[in-house]
């Protein structure tokens, strides 16, 4: 059986044959997606597994090359594959056969297992599994992590099969078992503590006196602690000669308190989050020092349901009690203090007022004392800050710890390792889920479209869905009209409003805006007139009028706060209700004019960014025809120094890029024509035909309310280009000719030659190379004129290939020749890359294979290297196409293998055309 291992050095295995999985960074690659099996990783995560918070300029290129190989890995192994699907990656390799998935598996099957035999054996079976350190020969942050959690989870499957062997009355297994890891863990306590009760067990006292006095010297030495309470007690007992089997001391006499509060009905989802609650659990189940989840969120995302939902499930495990305090900390009434919240836990384990001392510290140790050999579950719901958590902490192994905030407590998470469980939207299928259970299958199901939509009203908010759920139960009415309500123009929060005022989402939201500090509240406004899925922290800067090192500071406080998230690192969004409740105060609360200066200094930004990079990236393109007026105050372009890092932004920004040139066209046009044509090649580029086309008909529709001819002329001529690249070809007519129309009544010659090679390449397009080479000849015509020797290189490049089609090869290559000479005279890389496709076109008709090769080689590598996926695509086909020519089927599946990857990586249709070439594939 083929298999995935993780638990030692990364290697694929089909029974006794080993795979070669690459060098270190590759096999990164495939940790990276192993860990996740059969689960998609997104694009930015499986960077910063694999390059860390600071990848270099050509990671995503990198990425790409090493997924490529891995596929053939895998492919040869039998183990699955590799596939690219809505921006994330997939190994679609069964969990079951990769080795870290098997022994989760088996080690909580062995928690869940009724009898000692029974988990003796699937812990064994677990810890079989380890050859090594695991992700052995790996390095890096993230390497580091998943290794820690490992060996966490390792301790603790060899501690519970120890005690188990105990239970048997097999001392000595327990021992071997123990001492598995001594050697490689010695300050791990509970390693010490099964090891010294299996010694005593195995009649050996004095070895485990010895064994405390030697794990007592090394804390002291080492880390400036005393032993544990358990440990402790654990000698005295030894000492006590308190039976040749000493068990663990048992907690005090007293009544568990059981304060959950009562498990939501139609709880539903929360996959991942529960997961990660489990494997706390687990930790405290090992009988590490107390273990903190911090489950943390934006307002109404379900923080508190899903804490009360885990803990119900986790009472088993916490058989001294589950304490649970509501530290009301967004109330309007303000935040219960700790000494308040103290007093009543102390109460609730028995402790009289008047046994407990004076102050705050020495109460907060008292508690430390009283929990201290039991397992407890603490709840520690809606904390405000860490500072108010801290004090109610207690420090028993075993005891957990779940706390649920709206601020993400990073204090806490550094102080005491708490672990981060950070909610976010539920998921389209399990949006639907909840709404199944609160409402009925059987309405959800039967109107399949209306659910769809009000999940999307909703913006997948578990509260706003709770709140619409109770109004169909309680109503009864179709979803339909439900789904119409929410869609309804005006304020989408006015429909949430009603019923029981502690749940209405506009309240929600305000007891969060109410503590943020001025400017988070000023930002967070502005913010709503941001159109993109997200932005970066120089945008929040530019559009709030801030150092952009200030507005780092605020952008921080707000995502702490759960009024923004972080889905990618230095990448803020927030969800559309709350988009709508920001928008909301910002017309309340900001007068006209300054919302108004908001846009336009979110445009400046933008617009003086984007052309920044367009110079960067194409330094021989004509200045933008309509030009840019001196930015507001306050902004100022990213500081994007080289041609990598203004890909790299065209990558982040593009989905944005487009969302704001279609806010500029409602009162500042201008914009709109200035960010499309700067924003044209990178949707090009990146194969984006529908995205470009709305871009470019937004800057008409806009250009079409001015007076500026050059701009309604290059609209024209944008909206015509992309028409041309979707095969609308009448349409494409209609507005190359008006463009030109206005171009000639402009005296504008750049404008006509640019105009006619585009007319070329429609006519080129409909195979009438005649009539593409009279426009061809015009367009070099016009560029001799203007001496735009970079139009002119591209025209001789076009020339050349219309030459070549028509079967005139030595005029061809002499016009495409002339092109090359001219693009390398400028250092103008991507004419470079066009033009020697078009050469290596001619060799392959020619039949000069070899040459075709090299030709067409030269080109990928050009277009690899400017991040022109798409034209690379292009490159590989003919590529591929010449080596099927002759005779070499091999290489040609191969290079349309590479174009197939790139195509459908990019969600592109025309992978679609590769798969006849190809046969079955993924």
């Amino acid at each position: 059986m083929t298999e995935l291992r993780l638990l030692g050095a990364v290697e694929v295995r089909a029974g006794q044959t080993r795979f070669d999985a690459g060098q270190p960074r590759q096999r990164a690659v495939l940790a990276g997606l192993g860990v996740d099996a059969g689960r998609p990783v997104s694009l930015p995560t499986l960077i910063d597994r694999v390059w860390g918070h600071e990848p270099p300029a050509g990671a995503r290129q990198s990425l790409h090359a090493h997924i490529t190989r891995l596929r053939r890995v895998l492919t040869g192994a039998g183990a699955g594959t590799i596939v690219f699907e809505s921006g994330s990656y997939r190994l679609t390799l069964d969990a079951g056969r990769v080795d870290l998935h098997v022994f989760r598996d088996l080690a909580e099957r062995a928690r869940a297992a009724g009898h000692d035999d029974q988990r003796v054996a699937l812990l064994r079976r677990a810890v079989a599994l380890w050859r090594g350190t695991p992700l052995g020969g790996l390095g890096g942050e993230w390497v580091e992590q998943v290794r820690s959690e490992m060996d966490r989870h390792l301790i603790s499957a060899v501690v519970a099969l120890a005690q188990a062997e105990l239970r048997l009355d097999r001392p000595e297994a327990a021992l071997a078992t123990a001492e598995r890891l001594a050697g490689e863990h010695p300050l791990v306590e509970p390693l010490a503590a099964i090891r010294m009760r299996a010694l005593a067990a195995a009649h050996r006292p004095a070895d485990a006196l010895h064994h405390y006095d030697d794990i007592r010297q090394r804390l002291a030495g080492e880390l400036g602690v005393d032993p544990s309470r358990e440990l402790q007690d654990l000698h005295r007992a030894i000492l006590r000669g308190a039976g040749q089997r000493p068990v663990a001391v048992l907690s005090p006499a007293s009544a568990a308190p059981a304060q959950l509060p009562t498990d939501v009905a139609g709880f539903a989802g929360r996959t991942a989050a529960l997961a990660r609650l489990d494997a706390v659990l687990a930790g405290a189940a090992a009988g590490a020092s107390a273990t903190i989840a911090v489950v943390s969120g934006t307002p109404g995302v379900g923080k508190t349901t899903l804490a009360v939902h885990w803990a119900h499930t986790a009472v088993r495990h916490f058989p001294d009690g589950q304490l649970y305090v509501n530290l009301r900390g967004y109330d309007e009434s303000g935040p219960v203090a700790a000494a308040e919240a103290l007093a009543g836990l102390l109460e609730t384990l028995g402790v009289r007022a008047g046994d407990r001392p004076a102050g705050l510290d020495a109460q907060s140790a008292l508690l430390r004392g009283v929990t201290a050999g039991r397992r407890l579950l603490v709840v520690l719901d809606n904390a405000r800050d860490a500072g108010q958590v801290r004090p109610l902490l207690p420090a028993a192994p075993g005891t957990m710890v779940v706390v649920t905030s709206r601020d993400q407590l990073t204090d806490l998470v550094i102080s005491h390792a708490a672990e981060p469980v950070d909610l976010g939207l539920l998921p389209d299928g399990e949006a639907r889920e909840l709404l199944r259970r609160r409402i009925g299958a059987a309405r959800v199901d039967a109107e399949v479209h209306a659910v769809d939509r009000i999940i999307e009203s909703c913006a997948r908010l578990p509260l706003a869905l709770a709140i619409t759920a109770a109004r169909a139960a309680r109503t009864g009415f179709p979803l339909r009209s439900l789904a119409a309500e929410l869609r309804r123009p005006g304020d989408p929060l006015e429909t949430f409003e009603l019923g029981d005022p502690s749940g209405r989402l506009r309240g929600v939201f305000a007891t969060s805006y109410v503590a943020i500090s001025a400017s988070a509240q000023r930002l967070f406004r502005q913010l709503s007139r941001h159109p993109g899925p997200d932005l970066s922290a120089e945008a929040a800067a530019g559009l709030g009028a801030l150092e952009v090192i200030a507005a780092r500071r605020v952008l921080a406080e707000l995502v702490r706060a759960g009024m923004l998230a972080e889905p990618h690192p230095g990448r803020y969004a927030f969800h559309d209700l709350l988009r709508a409740y920001a928008a909301r105060l910002h017309r309340d609360s900001d007068a006209p004019a300054e919302r108004d200066a908001v846009t336009v200094r979110m445009l400046d930004h933008y617009a003086y960014t984007a052309q920044r990079v367009d110079r960067l990236l194409q330094p021989l393109r004509p200045a933008l025809d309509v030009p840019l007026g001196p930015p507001a105050a306050h902004v100022r372009p990213e500081p994007i120094s080289g041609a990598a890092e203004a890909t790299a932004w065209l990558d982040a920004e593009s989905a944005v890029l487009v969302a704001v040139v279609h806010t500029a066209v409602a009162g500042h046009g201008r914009y709109a024509y200035q960010l499309a044509w700067l924003l044209d090649h990178c949707l090009h580029r990146r194969g984006q035909w529908l995205e470009r086309s709305a871009v470019w008909r937004a800057a008409l529709t806009a250009a079409e309310g001015t007076d500026d001819p050059v701009a309604l002329a290059g609209s024209h001529c944008g909206v015509a280009h992309v028409s041309l690249q979707l095969g609308r070809y009448a349409e494409a007519d209609a507005h190359f000719t008006r463009a030109l129309e206005l171009y000639v009544a402009d005296g504008n010659r750049r404008g006509q030659g640019a105009v006619e090679y585009l007319l070329a390449g429609l006519w080129g397009r409909r195979h009438e190379y005649r009539r593409a080479l009279a426009h061809a000849g015009r367009a070099r015509s016009h560029h001799e004129h203007t001496g735009h020797r970079a139009g002119l290189a591209n025209v001789l490049n076009q020339i050349g290939w219309y030459r070549a089609q028509l079967g005139e090869h030595a005029e061809a290559l002499e016009s495409c020749r002339e092109a090359l000479g001219l693009q390398q005279e400028m250092n103008e890389r991507a004419g470079q890359a066009d033009t020697w496709d078009s050469i290596g076109f001619v060799h392959h008709q020619l039949g000069r294979s070899a040459e075709a090769a090299e030709c067409f080689g030269q080109a990928i590598a050009l277009f690899r290297e400017l991040g022109d996926r798409y034209a690379e695509s292009e490159s590989w086909i003919h590529l591929g196409d010449s080596h099927r020519d002759a005779g070499d089927p091999g290489a040609a599946h191969a290079a349309w293998t590479e174009a197939y990857d790139i195509l459908d990586e990019l969600g592109h249709p025309d992978a679609q055309t590769l798969v006849d070439r190809l046969g079955v594939r993924h």
